[in-house]
């Protein structure tokens, strides 16, 4: 068997690459982190990293997993010492880069429904300073759990409550041990979301009013909003690249060069936390709203555009969209012309934002498949770009030329045959795809093109029901002016 395969060559602290550089490790634990999938490892944990290299933060991790499936990914973690290869590849400023590093920032992985015991004696820990979070939306929820002294508790806003009461009795409710949170979690008010679970579970379990209140005056719950594509794993290139560098790494990860991440509250967080004094693109601001809002109408908006007509056009990805010269126009020219100008931003600011997101569009590393994208479209449509399109009208009266194209090509996507294994469109050449959403809205779609291909329902009547549906829009859209007749002419040239 080829020694690139055995385990004497799995990444760990023998390996030379480690035994010559730095070893964050043997800092103090300052941060209990609570996800060990790919995005925080790609993301905070790199930047940790880059904080400890230039001696600002002097801190290491402990790593849990929010959840028993996580299981294998802490044994590779201790396999390899707690050790894992970063590849930063993509563009920046229109140069290609492409950087490999060793991230030793683990002091240790436990697995809390194993290691219940030693997941609580962590709390005990003086020099522990944040906890970091990222258990996906559903991670971050509520659900009525039972309190078992000894017991692990499964949700991750029960396990941080638990977690804290431990430390709140070890420390005798002393103000100065409380933590900062920093969920990463891709929901708004994600930080006060989190402190109402934990106050829930408070109550719940009859903790005490004395820890409730220390919860509230000496711990801080950060609304955060994060931003990186952080790919994972590169399977198909992996052999490879372990032949090259001499050992394996099965916890290898990708991720892109572009990073941001604005977090809500006082700047004088950066003393304990120095992310911008080692270069990293963090913001401490007093409202997170406009960085959500920025990201969700430019970064997201655009991602739904192009899966709507990527896909009706015959288009893969979105590598594919940016790399033709008409569509990428079309898109430059929405972004330029018809988002940003309902954006309250520096006019200077917000278009270096767009550039960098066209750049990232444009990454030669990253495959996002437009397919992904497109799953229930007409939620993320009216999160997205619908909100563009009312500001567009009210601030000019009248309509966004392309952003009507885009409604109208969401009908058109929408235009579904029920199949034995789910729904699928056409594209406009005649190729099927498949449609992905909540079945009332896919039966609805269904019925209404059913209904029009058998002429007992006009074209102008399907866009009328699909603007008035309550279901997709929590409103009439046929209120506003002109929108039903101006999608009218865009359709009826798809269709």
């Amino acid at each position: 068997m080829n020694n690139i395969h055995s385990s004497s060559n799995l990444l760990n602290e023998q390996t030379e690459t480690i035994k010559r550089n730095y070893r964050g490790q043997d800092y103090p634990v300052k941060v209990l982190q609570i996800g060990e999938g790919n995005f925080l490892r790609g993301f905070f944990d790199w930047m940790i990293h880059e904080c400890n290299k230039q001696g600002n933060f002097q801190g290491s991790i402990v790593v849990t997993q929010p959840r028993p499936s996580g299981k294998g990914m802490i044994e590779k973690l201790a396999n390899q010492d707690c050790l894992y290869t970063l590849m930063i590849r993509g563009l920046q400023n229109g140069a290609k880069i492409e950087q490999k590093e060793i991230i030793p920032v683990f002091a240790g992985a436990l697995n809390p429904y194993e290691e219940w015991k030693e997941f609580l004696a962590l709390a005990c820990s003086p020099t522990l300073e944040f906890i970091v979070s990222n258990t996906t939306e559903a991670g971050l929820s509520y659900q009525t759990l039972p309190w078992k002294d000894g017991e692990p508790i499964e949700s991750f806003p029960g396990k941080l409550t638990a977690f804290l009461y431990r430390r709140y009795v070890h420390f005798n409710g002393d103000p100065k041990k409380g933590l900062i949170m920093l969920p990463c979690e891709l929901l708004e008010k994600n930080g006060d979301i989190l402190k109402r679970y934990v106050l829930q579970h408070s109550k719940d379990w009859g903790l005490p009013l004395t820890f409730m209140e220390w919860v509230e005056r000496d711990n801080l719950f950060l609304n955060s909003l994060v931003d990186r594509i952080v790919t994972g794993f590169p399977e198909k290139e992996a052999e490879c690249l372990f032949s090259k560098w001499g050992y394996r790494d099965l916890l290898l990860n990708t991720a892109e060069p572009y990073h941001f991440w604005a977090i809500e509250g006082n700047p004088e967080l950066e003393k304990k936390l120095p992310l911008r004094k080692s270069g990293l693109n963090v913001q401490w601001v007093k409202d997170l709203a406009p960085y959500q809002i920025r990201k969700v109408r430019i970064l997201n908006g655009s991602h739904t555009l192009m899966a709507l007509l990527g896909i009706l056009s015959g288009m893969d990805t979105v590598g594919e969209w940016v790399s033709q010269s008409e569509s990428n126009q079309f898109l430059r020219e929405t972004v330029d012309n018809e988002i940003i100008p309902t954006l309250a931003f520096d006019r200077k600011e917000i278009m270096e934002y767009a550039e960098s997101v066209f750049e990232r569009f444009m990454n030669p590393f990253v495959q996002h498949r437009l397919a992904d994208i497109s799953l229930n479209s007409i939620s993320k449509f009216k999160v997205r770009l619908l909100p563009t399109i009312e500001s567009y009208y009210e601030k000019n009266q009248k309509l966004p030329d392309n952003l009507i194209r885009a409604f109208a090509a969401l009908i058109r996507f929408y235009q579904i045959e029920k199949m034995e294994d789910g729904y699928i469109g056409f594209q406009f050449n005649g190729d099927s795809y498949v449609v992905k959403d909540h079945e009332q809205v896919l039966s609805f779609m269904c019925e209404r093109w059913s209904q029009f291909k058998k002429n007992e329902l006009s074209l102008q009547n399907l866009i009328k029901q699909f603007l008035g549906n309550d279901l997709f829009w929590d409103k009439d859209l046929n209120q506003i002016d002109g929108l039903s007749s101006s999608i009218y002419e865009e359709l009826k040239e798809m269709i």
